[in-house]
């Protein structure tokens, strides 16, 4: 179904592609010459980064990498992961940078991609919050602990991750979340496998059966606001959302704007390439 779901998404952008020429909309920013986009640089580590061309998801921590610790990149950010290893698969830019999970998913419904060796980073994700929402965080808090000792986080990940039927059919026998008040979750439905489109034109994925176990858990009704992921934070401060869960990672500037609960995943940034 995942799978299923980024095919999709690739088969739209090679079709708007063929229909404008162009076919993409990212924002680049340029660090150094443009040689590197005319010739192509071959990028066989992070070493290599260095004055290359770099696709990025606009916001997340594959985007603060390069633009923190790469010199003289050229960048393109885009709202849509999968644009970015379209433009890749083009030959528009030279890599992208972009989570591990993600990857795998990403190189495996798009030919002529792989994923190099290593990780640039290690880090976890976990459940934002606004600031000063100390109830809230510790309902959340307690879900997760409950999660990891009742084994449902194996569940999810052995669904999501590992794509075991017999996982995700047991979660989908799950009653939905019900009550009188509503949980509002901020997401952005393009950072499979923890966010995605499914079948049924509705966001599915890990990280909705995390907020759907923690809305069980409160007795709430669950409500999911999709957005651009860079415009999350934002919506959480100023109240759209009671928390974000869109495989965000935990960094120091991002706690000075949001309360984080426990991690619940961890993660990498990893390097694509064509093959």
């Amino acid at each position: 179904m995942i799978k299923k779901m980024i095919a999709l998404a690739v088969s739209v952008v090679l079709a708007a592609g063929a229909l404008s020429g162009c076919g993409n909309t990212n924002s680049a920013e340029s660090g150094s010459s443009a040689s590197s986009a005319e010739q192509g640089k071959t990028i066989t580590s992070a070493a290599d980064l260095a004055g290359a061309k770099i696709a990025v998801q606009e916001g997340t921590t594959g985007d603060n990498y390069v633009t923190d610790e790469v010199e003289g990149a050229e960048i393109s950010r885009f709202k849509r992961v999968v644009d970015a290893g379209m433009d890749l698969k083009n030959g528009k830019v030279d890599a992208v940078v972009v989570d591990d999970q993600v990857a795998k998913d990403l190189v495996a419904e798009i030919d002529g991609l792989k994923i190099l060796p290593g990780n640039l980073t290690e880090e976890e994700y976990a459940i934002a919050v606004k600031k000063g929402s100390e109830e809230l965080l510790a309902g959340i808090n307690s879900s997760i602990k409950e999660m990891n000792e009742n084994g449902t986080i194996d569940t999810i990940r052995k669904a999501f991750i590992d794509k075991d039927d017999a996982a995700m059919q047991e979660l989908q026998a799950k009653e939905a979340p019900a009550g009188d008040e509503k949980l509002v979750m901020g997401t952005n439905a393009e950072f499979a496998p923890f966010e995605y489109m499914d079948d049924n034109n509705e966001i599915a994925g890990y990280d909705v059966e995390i907020a759907k176990e923690i809305a069980r858990k409160m007795g709430r009704e669950l409500v999911i606001e999709n957005m651009n992921f860079d415009s999350l934070i934002a919506a959480l401060s100023s109240g759209k959302v009671d928390m974000v869960i869109a495989g965000m990672t935990v960094d120091e500037e991002r706690k000075q704007q949001v309360d984080f609960s426990d991690s619940y995943y961890k993660a990498a940034q990893v390097i694509i390439v064509k093959e």
